[in-house]
């Protein structure tokens, strides 16, 4: 089975063994946790909570509610990352082009399978069971009949209690009539439509998120963009472009692929984007659900090589109404960590779930659980052959500092860095510990304003696997005198003891780099 071989076991194993309680973790899952924030998870006592359970990153979803609510979630973060002492990121998560129903009545709309439904961008009609109206007038245009539809006010959860299927019978003029597929109840005052496969000629970065962008994301100066729909690689250049315009020149791009063109683009979007974000609930409508595992293998596979960051969603729906997640969903998220994801993505789990803090909780233990045995030295192997010979300089002691991590049993990998790539190139090498970021000020940088990059930088970490980043100082008054190696090796060090990853004669590995030369070496903890 290909899937076994990302498995790592120690032959033979008691089947027995697990159940015997698993020991609490005194450490955070390698795997981050990206939580959407809502209406269950906008206080500040929430988010505190979200963040104490492992959330590592905070998404801020605009294909609902306005700038506003956002804000006040926004604030509420950063008194909640305050208080519980961390950082955490803000990810927006853009609308594109997305086509919805907007139930102007606000009543549940009941469709019975074998019926006729017709789809109108005539926004004078009322919705019904009989007529839908939509914000898009080409929709005629861009399907046949025999194309699938997928409509429903959440993102495809899957229940087919609250979502239903249509097939196209025709078009007339600017109207497509439909055969209702199943049985279904249509609640809420939005519905989102999703064609099947078929290209729709709507702008990928829409003027709305254009301004969601210029004004609440440049007030923010938010850490990473999720840009929603990206089909190509142009998609993640226009908007490099416009946040370059707006002054937002260390945002991330995070690619979120959703359909099957920007499968077929895929490898020119890697190139392009600072990290994928695989979003399962539309790609689950447009592959056939047969062929949802390999593209999910495949495609984390290649981010993996390219030291990409990639995350998934959707794993775990069912946790929306309930305590514990599906056998099914349990599973899905231990494949996903033993398939090499950099982290998972929860949607409506903590936004409008009942428990976003147990949710953030139980995936994070799934998580850890499948880290004991993920086959890093075959995806060690697997990297450095994609790599190829001759390697370049900073892959060389990027992978070598892993290697001498393996050696000796090193509890972590301290990495010295200024933007954090360096970090993120010894997390491509997936090692089997946390790699503790010291992000320091470039030399020569205004020190009123080096504080600000750096925790930009820092944050920005916080979305890659394995590694947690501590800000570091140049300011005497807080090095107390010591050098920059020693001021930082203190910093990485006493935060390893706090959070109970360094005890006393463990090793450590430190990756730093003098002039133009990287240094790997080892040291040994004593018990002060």
């Amino acid at each position: 089975m290909q899937g076994a071989s990302h498995m790592l076991l120690e032959e033979p194993i008691r089947l027995a063994s697990v159940l015997v309680p698993t020991k609490p973790k005194v450490f955070p899952s390698l795997t981050k946790i990206v939580g959407t924030l809502g209406p269950n998870s906008h206080s500040v006592e929430v988010i505190e909570q979200c963040l104490t359970a492992g959330m590592s990153v905070a998404r801020f979803d605009f294909s609902w509610m306005d700038a506003t609510y956002h804000q006040e979630a926004v604030d509420n973060l950063r008194k909640a990352a305050h208080n519980v002492k961390k950082l955490c990121p803000v990810m927006l998560d853009t609308l594109g082009p997305e086509i919805q129903v907007h139930n102007s009545t606000g009543g549940p709309i009941e469709l019975k399978a074998g019926n006729h439904v017709i789809i109108t961008p005539d926004l004078s009609k009322a919705p019904s069971a009989e007529i839908l109206p939509i914000k898009f007038g080409n929709l005629a245009k861009a399907v046949k009949k025999g194309d699938t539809l997928f409509m429903g006010q959440y993102l495809f959860t899957g229940s087919e209690t609250t979502s239903v299927w249509l097939e196209v019978l025709e078009t007339s003029g600017e109207n497509v009539n439909c055969l209702v597929k199943n049985t279904a109840t249509l609640a809420g005052p939005i519905f989102t439509l999703h064609v099947s496969r078929v290209h729709i000629s709507l702008p990928t970065l829409s003027e709305y998120d254009k301004q969601v962008i210029s004004t609440w994301g440049s007030h923010n100066n938010v850490d990473i963009i999720s840009l929603s729909h990206t089909r190509s690689a142009e998609d993640v250049r226009e908007l490099r472009a416009f946040l370059q315009s707006h002054d937002l020149h260390d945002t991330q791009i995070y690619a979120k692929v959703e359909n099957s063109e920007g499968l077929d683009h895929f490898d020119e979007i890697i190139a392009e984007a600072d990290g994928v974000i695989m979003s399962r609930g539309d790609l689950g409508i447009d592959l056939p659900p047969e062929n949802v595992f390999m593209f999910q293998k495949t495609a984390i596979q290649k981010c993996n090589l390219e030291g990409k960051p990639v995350i998934i969603t959707r794993v775990v729906d069912s946790m929306i109404d309930n305590l514990r997640p599906t056998r099914a969903e349990a599973t899905d998220v231990a494949n996903a960590v033993l398939d090499g994801t950099d982290g998972i993505l929860l949607g409506a789990e903590t936004l409008r779930g009942l428990y976003p803090v147990d949710t953030v909780s139980t995936v994070g233990r799934i998580c850890a659980e499948a880290e004991t045995v993920y086959n890093q030295p075959l995806q060690f192997k697997k990297v450095m052959r994609h790599v190829g010979d001759p390697m370049p300089h900073e892959e060389s002691v990027a992978s070598a500092a892993v290697r001498s991590a393996m050696k000796v049993k090193a509890v972590a990998i301290v990495v010295f860095t200024f933007s954090g790539r360096a970090a993120r190139l010894v997390a491509k090498y997936r090692p089997p510990m946390p790699v503790l970021a010291v992000i320091f000020p470039r030399e020569g940088s205004d020190p009123s304003k080096w504080r600000s990059y750096g925790t930009t930088q820092a944050r920005q970490c916080f979305a890659v696997r394995g590694v947690y980043p501590l800000m570091g100082s140049t300011d005497e008054a807080e090095t107390g005198g010591l050098t920059k190696e020693e001021y930082g090796i203190k910093l990485a060090l006493n935060y390893g003891r706090s959070v109970g990853i360094v005890k006393p004669f463990d090793r450590v590995i430190i990756f730093e780099k003098i002039g133009d030369s990287s240094v790997v070496k080892i040291i040994e903890c004593d018990d002060s």
